[in-house]
This record gives C-alpha cells, structure tokens and sequence, in this order.
C-alpha cells in the first residue's frame, strides 16, 4: 500500500492507494507525527510521498523515512515527464505533481490543468509528456480578502451563488465582480490554449473547482484527487528505479 502527503496552505490531504485504486482519504490541519503513527498502524504502508508548499517538521519526514520507501519531491526528483521548466527550483511541487497526474489520465494529449485553490494555477503538459509551465494568479478568497484589506469601506463576503451580472448591493457587486472575472479569466486562459494547441484537454481540480466549472464554455474533466494521482505516479516510477 501507497500513501501521498500533500501539505498544502490550508490544510495536508493524505490518500491511500492499493495499487491504482484510492483505498482512503484523510484531511489534516497539519502533518502531525502522531497522525502518521495512526495511519501507519492501520495500513501496511510500504512506500510514502510528500509534496508540500509549505515548511515541514524534521519529526514527521524522518518518520516517514524510518516506515517506508519514502520521497520528498523536489527539483532534483526523477520524473515519468519530462520537465522544462526554466527555474525549477522555485517550482511548486503541487503543480508538477498536478501535471503528472493529468498525463496518467490522458497519456498522449496535450493538457491545461487548473487548479482552483489559494491561488488560481495554470499547467500545461504536452502530447510529448513535456511539462512546459503556466500561469498563477490570486483564488477567489484571495480576491475578497484583497477588496476588503486594501480599501477602508468595503466588506469581507464569502462566496456563494451568483448568476447576475449585474450586482443591486455592494455585497452582490463585489460577489458577481470576483466571481464572473474568475469565469472570463478561466474561459479566455482555455480558449487562448486552444487556439495554439490541438485537441486540448481541459482537466480541474482544487477546492473551489466546483463553483466554476459548470460555467465553462468549454468541457472540463474534473479531478478532485488529481495531485494525489500524480503523486502516486512519481512514486511507482521511483519504486521502479530501485
């Protein structure tokens, strides 16, 4: 059995594969030693990855070295793509692993991968297996925070259902002015991919995916776990080179 750690801004998501298939889903505010004791007392882990954007305690990774075949993916990670990326080691591994994972589900196509969390993140893998880059910009609680943080007047709302363009009150008005931006950043983004490549794949992921996704113009496969698919590529493919 396979466990991936990914140790995000808000909170750690950890999966359990037997093989291919997802076994287990866990959600953590951080990544405890004693969670992991738990986990691994339960399950026959053999193999462990983590990516994280955040800093991790030496506890926790040297536990993880000491009860299993164990990767902290970084720059310096052997790969199942090839990876292009110009400064790579500023690059996020939640976005590499993201890229991995897409490729896993549509081996041979090229592929925008969105990722709707903190921030907004754009990928790009090619038909080749080459992971070229992309795009980040602010999420959308990113975008109510900077409204209310950096003007003396205006609330801090949360988003929510809104189908008008036109807001009636200064709540509307902001919701509808973050929340339809987001809608014509994604479809300008995707319709500007595909105008430079061939048969696009369009896959989604992150945890505010489901607001925007059904509002595309274009077809999205949505995949909820697609880090962790990635992340568990990246780790058989180390297992492998063993």
């Amino acid at each position: 059995m396979n466990l991936t750690i990914d140790a995000g801004n808000t909170s750690v998501k950890m999966v359990l594969f037997d093989r291919d298939r997802i076994k287990k889903i866990l959600t953590f505010k951080r990544l405890g030693v004693q969670d992991l004791k738990d986990i691994f007392s339960r399950h026959p882990i053999e193999h462990s990855i983590l990516s994280s954007v955040i800093n991790t305690n030496n506890t926790s990774t040297g536990f993880l070295k000491s009860n299993s075949f164990f990767i902290k993916l970084d720059s310096t990670t052997i790969l199942p793509v090839k990876n292009k990326y110009k400064t790579k080691l500023t690059l996020g591994t939640d976005r590499l692993a993201s890229a991995v994972g897409a490729n896993k589900i549509f081996p041979g196509k090229n592929i925008l991968v969105i990722d709707a969390g903190t921030c907004i993140k754009y990928d790009f893998i090619n038909a080749k297996k080459e992971y070229l880059g992309g795009s980040i910009s602010p999420g959308l609680c990113m975008r109510f925070e900077a409204l209310h943080n950096f003007t003396d007047r205006l609330p801090l709302i949360q988003p929510g259902n809104t189908n008008s363009l036109i807001g009636s009150t200064t709540k509307d008005a902001i919701r509808t002015g973050v929340q339809n931006g987001i809608i014509h950043e994604l479809n300008g983004f995707i319709d500007q991919y595909k105008k430079q490549f061939r048969s696009l794949k369009v896959v989604m992921s992150g945890g505010d995916a489901g607001l925007f996704a059904g509002r595309l113009k274009s077809s999205i496969f949505a995949a909820p776990n697609l880090i962790h698919v990635g992340l568990h590529e990246i780790l058989k493919y180390n297992v492998e080179q063993e």
